[in-house]
């Protein structure tokens, strides 16, 4: 019988400088508490379709993206339509909140794309929430730019105009606090967009051109580049 390939935890290794220096937290940090901090840091390679997180697992890490592009999504065993909350593209963490109640996971984190993650350790996210100010600011931001974005996304999840739904959806990969690793390209293909939005590629492709023609933003080879962040937010589709 062929052994079980090793986990993404088994996969695990010590960050790289160029890593440390691409998640935004880190500078915040003192160099002491850098200096404890840097050997409980892991990072490994998540395939396409891996998992980081799955609905009732107890959540043991606070997660973040170096490269590449993850979903958060609900539990499709239990019959329910599957629903895309957001997706996470480099500079995002995630899931401070479920850490801080101490609870399972409500949702499912899974690789859309060969993607670099990086975890650190429950028992050192509370050390550090213990004696850091300017971790607990940082953390204290996400927590209230995501409610933000999520109370967002609700109203973005009931309108019938597709342009408007890609607009929206692009315009929270984008969000330079969340995701700071983006930058103004986002390393996204239409089938990726499609999965995130929840429409067809082809109807995806015809959002695309229409945000391009608003100049908005440019379609370029693997990716897409924004022009006008707020004129991607406030679009409001031609329906």
């Amino acid at each position: 019988m062929d052994a079980a390939p090793p986990t993404l935890r088994q996969r695990a290794r010590p960050p790289l400088p160029d890593e440390l220096a691409a998640i935004p937290w880190w500078p915040l940090l003192k160099p002491e508490e850098q200096a404890e901090i840097a050997p409980q840091l892991h990072v490994a390679v998540a395939e396409p379709g891996e998992r980081l997180c799955r609905v009732g697992k107890a959540a043991t890490y606070w997660f973040g993206v170096l490269d590449g592009l993850l979903k958060m999504s609900n539990d499709e065993a239990t019959g329910m339509p599957p629903i895309t909350f957001a997706g996470l593209p480099p500079g995002g963490w995630f899931g401070e909140g479920t850490l801080l109640k101490r609870e399972a996971y409500r949702y499912n984190i899974q690789a859309l794309r060969r993607s670099v993650v990086a975890g650190l350790p429950l028992e050192q996210f509370e050390a550090l929430l213990g004696r850091s100010i300017a971790f607990n600011r940082y953390v204290l931001d996400q927590l209230n730019e995501r409610l933000g974005q999520f109370i967002a996304a609700r109203e973005t999840d009931r309108s019938t105009d597709p342009d408007l739904r890609v607009a929206r959806n692009l315009a929270a990969l984008f969000h330079p606090q969340l995701y700071p690793g983006v930058g103004s390209l986002l390393r996204i293909t239409q089938q990726e967009l499609a999965y995130l939005v929840g429409l067809s590629r082809q109807r995806v492709n015809l959002a695309l051109q229409h945000l391009q023609e608003a100049n908005a933003i440019r379609v370029e080879y693997g990716g897409v580049r924004v022009l006008d962040l707020e004129a991607l937010r406030e679009f409001r589709g031609k329906s």
